[in-house]
């Protein structure tokens, strides 16, 4: 049957059970026990003949004569429910059959007890429709076959699908243990400015938008980096954030629009410290996720043995790529080096850049176990210290785990002049057309001459976290509400 003819079929029922008995969708019903409850204490309920309330959606709905059984479902679990119409009365029972679909949130209140069959069951004394439902659900046992479909409609995929419910219940699993580890680490979580009037923080194109008040252009954060060290200026030394990052750039299994990202800072650490951090954040994370120290991705077995191996940046583009000495060669070199690679590089594309886009489609994949990769170029750290004899490279890390990349952090530039030098240079690039230059921020470097102290940063991507424990592989999965293109 076409889908608006169910609908208008629903709304027919509708309009039956309101003239019967009033309102479809009432504020509240009565309700004494979850699901889960009422098993838990099935046996004493069920002795005591205790009248019991429970509440949820019809999953299940088969008539056996004079009699009707259903299967109700709410958060906590589902339990068979039975309608009998001596029980009932005929009135009340007829209209069950001719008012109630599956899919409709029923308000049930009645006994325990068990079937021939030893399954526990309510038999409903009394129902009313807490919701009615105009729409069908899919089909139980074929239910989103569409991908899309599913990630456009999740509510339709965590109904009908257990293991996409239970995956964001360990979402939220991961993001209580992060606020606890930072909070025990002594962090304090702090809410910094989502509308930016300079892009920051990070290397990446932003969303632009405008305020019509204000008569000014903002964007839409990329990283709330620079707010955070402003923090560490105004006194705090253990600052961190937990919240959404916007980037205007390419979608694929690994990106998303609108992504979760957890940053911090801490004074008087350095990088070191701050791999130190990590390792033990990683570690916990993977011990309170799966209550245990290793877990498999893509067939592998992966245990975070403390400390993590350690590889140079350079040493990575020279066993994987055969590029044997980034100094020496010229950006043009690498830049044909790349395209013998099979990538695409842009004229504007600084040499960093390049090498970049190599080692993450060429050397990254090879690193399973979790290791930390260092000693990064220059110009793709602008907000990133020096290393103290090779200016070339700054004192940054990055997590690499299951071939992909967990965390990024490094020691913090907190010199104003050579922050500013820095900024300079992004902004040659930017004029080159490099459009992921970033751009100066005067604000900024005005905070840092008040003195910032020494300090390291740290970045995860919580969501690629998520994708690496729970074994998927594509972003969509790991986000409750992907970004879709508009039908």
């Amino acid at each position: 049957m076409p889908l608006e003819d169910i609908r208008n079929e629903r709304l027919k029922k509708l309009a039956v059970y309101e003239n019967a008995l009033g309102d479809a969708y009432p504020a509240s019903v009565s309700r004494t026990h979850t699901v889960a409850e009422a098993r838990k204490n099935f046996a004493k309920l069920a002795k005591s003949k205790k009248r019991i309330a429970i509440a949820g959606r019809l999953m299940a709905f088969r008539e056996h004569g004079g009699a009707t059984f259903g299967n109700l479902r709410d958060e906590s679990g589902e339990l068979q429910v039975y309608f009998k119409k001596d029980v009932l009365g005929e009135k009340k029972y007829s209209l069950l059959t001719e008012a109630v679909d599956v899919g409709d949130f029923l308000a049930l209140s009645g006994t325990l007890f068990k079937t021939k069959r030893g399954e526990e069951t309510l038999e409903a004394k009394s129902w009313v429709i807490a919701a009615k439902s105009l729409r069908p659900l899919p089909e139980k046992w074929h239910g989103l076959q569409d991908v899309e479909e599913r990630f456009r409609r999740r509510y339709l995929d965590l109904l009908m699908n257990a293991e996409t419910k239970g995956r964001f219940f360990l979402r939220a699993k991961l993001f209580s243990f992060i606020r606890s580890f930072f909070e025990k680490s002594g962090f304090v979580e702090f809410e910094t400015p989502m509308l930016h009037p300079i892009p920051g923080g990070a290397l990446a194109r932003p969303f632009k938008t405008h305020h019509n008040a204000l008569d000014a252009d903002f964007y839409l954060r990329i990283a709330p980096e620079l707010y955070l060290k402003r923090l560490l200026v105004g006194g705090f030394e253990r600052v961190y954030e937990l919240g959404r990052n916007f980037r205007n750039e390419g979608m694929d299994a690994s990106h998303n629009p609108e992504f979760t990202m957890l940053e911090c800072y801490s004074a008087w650490w350095d990088e070191e410290a701050m791999m130190k951090f990590v390792e033990e954040f990683f570690s916990g994370a993977v011990s309170h996720f799966f209550n245990k120290k290793e877990f498999e991705y893509e067939g592998k077995k992966i245990t975070p043995k403390t400390p993590f191996k350690r590889l140079a940046f350079k040493e990575l583009l020279k066993r994987y790529a055969l590029i044997n000495d980034y100094d020496a060669m010229s950006r043009d070199d690498l830049a044909l080096a790349a395209r013998q690679l099979g990538l695409a590089v842009e004229k504007y594309e600084p040499k960093g850049k390049i090498a970049d886009e190599i080692y993450k489609k060429i050397a990254r994949p090879h690193l399973i176990e979790p290791t930390f990769v260092v000693h990064h170029p220059v110009d793709i750290s602008p907000l990133a210290k020096a290393r103290g004899g090779n200016k070339g490279e700054v004192r940054r890390f990055q997590l690499i785990v299951g071939g992909t990349e967990i965390a990024n952090g490094f020691a913090e530039l907190n010199d104003p002049a050579e922050q500013v030098r820095r900024f300079r240079e992004q902004e040659k690039a930017r004029i080159g057309g490099e459009r992921e230059a970033h751009p100066m921020d005067i604000d900024f470097v005005e905070a840092l001459e008040y003195g910032m102290p020494p300090a390291a940063g740290l970045g995860v991507g919580i969501d690629r976290l998520f994708m690496l424990f729970t074994n998927t592989h594509n972003i969509k999965e790991a986000i409750i509400f992907p970004t879709m293109r508009p039908k």
